[in-house]
């Protein structure tokens, strides 16, 4: 491995050459599970019959636009879902979440979330932070919690003895958040929705945020009622420059529909402005970008394995979402790697990520993200708040040899871990 443009230390090479070929046999699982997704997403395209006419820009109220109808349509396909509202005007992935509770709450019911505290700029959402917002709190819903197991998982005995009480939402996070716990696979979302359908009548929402097409099936798939995601995390593929989706029942969506614009009107108002061709191509591309990002994120893993830092997940282990949590255990560190992961990112390669008071957050938080798109996470990115246990997460890659580039540079920042 050469360093013809970077001045990485002949260390750090050394050591990444060999991560990179410790690295080959996940690689091939990686790859061979985003084959089989691209070959869904091209099957879902061929299917709806897209053409160029579909990427045809709607003002105004956007009734009839085909192309946003089609593309609900091929989300809903690729996720196995009996519908899907996938719009521009979801401003993140939080937001797209608020539009689903808010759509399927009613005043009196019980959300129960099953993995934990849900992560920070949700909690405002729920209303466990924040006063006065309106919150689902502030509407009458109410809200609890189960904590997850010392090694944290489901703790599937206290969600059987919770259901007792028929909350109307089971709620799932699937990803980590600012968390260590692993992050949750397909099957074992399948076998909490197996649990729930035993015992109640409760919505199974899952927030999909970093997990799709990591696996060959989604959450809906397993028989999630409801799943939401943004589309500048994986499902956008790097190229939708804003937007989320909301896939799964078809009655569900449609209040959800109802909640994104108002009741009466639902999906058949919102005009595309362009976005469209944006959108269909981010969903196209999306498949082999979340490899790259995979890929990257493995080879992160081996590398500080080999320097001497805990991962998690380790580089063998298999993925469910495409973070990479390094715990780099002090707060200096941190700095130092998101630093070194801006100096090899393609926009504003010259900036010096500082820590700041993030909205939505209690700590401080830096971040490095030289992206296209302003705070797309399925390009490189690396973020942590500083609290303990001074772990950064990183995810993303637009392709492996620049994410590659980066974690190394961000390896030589760092240094060996010397206890």
């Amino acid at each position: 491995m050469a360093d013809d443009f970077f001045n990485i230390s002949p260390d750090v090479l050394k050591k990444a050459e060999i991560a990179q070929t410790e690295c080959a046999g996940m690689f091939r699982t990686i790859e061979e599970t985003g084959e089989y997704n691209q070959r869904k997403v091209l099957r879902a395209f061929i299917d709806n019959k897209v053409s160029e006419a579909d990427f045809s820009s709607s003002t105004g109220y956007g009734y009839g636009d085909r192309g946003r109808e089609k593309l609900d349509k091929i989300f809903a396909s690729v996720f196995g879902a009996q519908d899907a509202i996938v719009r521009h005007s979801f401003t993140c992935g939080t937001h797209t979440l608020a539009v689903a509770l808010y759509g399927v709450l009613r005043p009196g019911d019980t959300m129960l979330c099953v993995t934990g505290m849900p992560y920070d700029t949700i909690r405002p959402v729920i209303g466990i932070t924040g006063e006065g917002m309106g919150s689902l709190r502030d509407f009458g819903i109410n809200f609890e919690c189960i904590d997850l197991t010392e090694d944290g998982r489901v703790n599937m005995p206290a969600v059987k003895k919770a259901l007792s009480s028929k909350p109307a939402m089971v709620y799932i996070q699937r990803s980590r958040g600012y968390s260590l716990r692993p992050s949750l696979s397909v099957s074992e979302i399948g076998d909490i929705v197996s649990l729930v359908k035993s015992r109640c009548d409760a919505v199974v929402m899952v927030d999909n945020c970093y997990g799709e097409f990591v696996e060959k099936t989604e959450p809906t798939q397993v028989g999630a009622d409801l799943m939401a995601g943004s589309l500048i995390k994986n499902a956008g593929g790097g190229i939708a420059r804003t937007g989320g989706y909301i896939a799964g029942r078809a009655d569900l969506v449609e209040k959800c529909a109802y909640r994104a614009t108002t009741p009466g009107l639902g999906r058949e108002v919102g005009c595309t402005l362009g976005e469209n061709i944006n959108m269909f191509m981010g969903v196209f591309n999306a498949p082999g970008v979340v490899v790259s990002a995979l890929k990257t994120a493995v080879f992160a893993a081996r590398l500080f394995e080999l320097m001497g830092y805990g991962v998690s997940p380790a580089s063998d282990e298999m993925r469910h979402d495409i973070i990479q949590a390094i715990c780099l255990e002090n707060p200096e560190r941190l700095v130092k790697f998101c630093r070194g992961i801006q100096s090899g990112s393609p926009i504003d390669s010259f900036v010096t990520p500082e820590p700041w008071d993030m909205p939505g957050y209690n700590n401080k938080v830096i971040m490095a993200a030289g992206a296209f798109i302003l705070g797309a996470s399925i390009e490189l990115s690396a973020d942590a708040p500083l609290r303990e246990p001074f772990a950064v997460w990183m995810q993303g890659g637009l392709n492996y040899t620049c994410g590659k580039t980066a974690v190394m540079l961000a390896a030589g920042e760092v240094g060996d871990n010397e206890r």
